[in-house]
């Protein structure tokens, strides 16, 4: 069986801000771009049994700079719904909720389409995501590679692992960075995280 390999889009304006950004599509930053090429090396020469990516063009356009073709547009592998708090800092958010914490405390209702997501409901897109994964696994050969956001990602990592979806705040991953999870003894482990070249 192979491998799933995960990639952080490159930086945008906000992930080097530090704003959470969920829906807001932002394009890469200079240094992004660089980033998402930087990751073709550890990409090439691999057979891919399913390469998808976020419909976000942050995530789209990494994967194209990172040499991918032929990804899918999963919906399932947005970012969180981050509600009321889309664009604003964790610095921000504290001055009116000191001690928040996304992970525990979840985020507050946005407009009527952006209401925020729990860390359970985000978990269950990561569920629905992992079937597809263990289906493509199973059926073809090859790696699956998902290109997405980083809380997202780090909340698949926990339910890949076994954890609840809040042990996602257990695994930090950087931007333009690769992650893979594979098997030992016929358990999902953790083989390689924040990867860069």
């Amino acid at each position: 069986m192979g491998d799933l390999l995960l990639v952080r889009h490159g930086e945008t304006e906000w992930s080097r801000s530090g704003q959470h950004t969920g829906f807001t599509d932002l394009p890469l930053t200079p240094a992004g771009e660089a980033q998402a090429k930087s990751l073709a090396p550890l990409l090439a020469g691999r057979t891919y049994a399913l390469v998808a990516t976020s419909p976000l063009r942050r995530a789209v356009r990494t994967a194209e700079l990172a040499g991918l073709t032929g990804a899918v547009r999963d919906p399932d592998l947005h970012e969180w719904d981050y509600g009321g708090y889309e664009g604003v800092t964790t610095r921000e958010i504290h001055r009116t909720r000191p001690g928040w914490d996304l992970w525990t405390d979840g985020v507050a209702p946005g407009p009527d389409d952006r209401q925020g997501e729990s860390p359970e409901q985000v978990g269950d897109r990561a569920d629905r995501v992992l079937s597809r994964v263990d289906a493509a696994l199973q059926c073809y050969p090859g790696d699956v590679l998902l290109v997405a956001h980083g809380h997202f990602l780090r909340v698949l990592t926990a339910r890949r692992l076994g954890l609840p979806p809040a042990d996602g705040r257990l695994f930090q991953l950087a931007t333009g960075t690769l992650g893979r999870l594979s098997t030992e003894h016929g358990r999902h482990v953790l083989a390689e995280w924040n990867t860069r070249p």
